[in-house]
This record gives C-alpha cells, structure tokens and sequence, in this order.
C-alpha cells in the first residue's frame, strides 16, 4: 500500500492553479535608431526593454538597436495584449507615429 491512500481510494489534495492571466500584461512600442518602431507585449516592459538593448530581444531589434520606449498600454490579460499587438503590428509607420503622439508611453516605472 503507497503512503497516503486507503485501500484503493485515492486522497485528493486541492491545488490552486496560478494563472498567468492574473497579472497585467503591456503592449509596448520601441523606436529603433533607424527611425522604425518594434511593436510587442510583456508583462514587464523594464525589464524587456533591457533585454532589447543587450541584444536577447526579438531579431528585429538586434538589427536595428532600440533607443527608447515610446508608447506603453495596459491589457488585463495575454490574451488581449497579444490582440492588440496584433492590431499595432498592422498599423502603417505614419499611423504608430500618430499612435505614439496622441498617447505617449504611461507606465511610470520606465526610464530612457
């Protein structure tokens, strides 16, 4: 007999399942030295910016270097930033411009 069951019925343990939904994700705009902007989403845009700017980004800003985050929105769950990153990404160059312009980046914890 295994430690932890009676005869053959099975004690169950309850076990809360920490979504990743719980927390707050952010799409994110980058502008690259060569005048072009990264879209892209995260949970911290600190700390993914930084990683941009070593080089362990995505491929397009290993190319291009970021200089800065312009443009930050709050989602409440991956599902929707992942949407909305989606919708930016169709955006022409002029329009995330507009974007960037209308409604500059808002989370307070960044720094250039």
């Amino acid at each position: 007999m295994k430690v932890g069951t009676v005869g053959r019925a099975h004690k169950k343990v309850e076990t809360k399942k920490i979504r990743s939904d719980d927390k707050s994700y952010y799409v994110y705009l980058l502008l690259c030295n060569d005048g072009s902007y990264y879209t892209g989403y995260t949970n911290n845009v600190a700390s993914r910016f930084e990683r941009h700017k070593k080089g362990h980004g995505a491929r397009y800003t290993r190319m291009r270097r970021p200089k800065r985050v312009v443009y930050v929105e709050e989602c409440k769950t991956r599902r929707t930033a992942i949407r909305r990153e989606r919708q930016i990404k169709r955006l022409s160059h002029k329009e995330k411009h507009d974007l960037v312009s209308i409604r500059p980046r808002t989370n307070s914890e960044l720094t250039d």
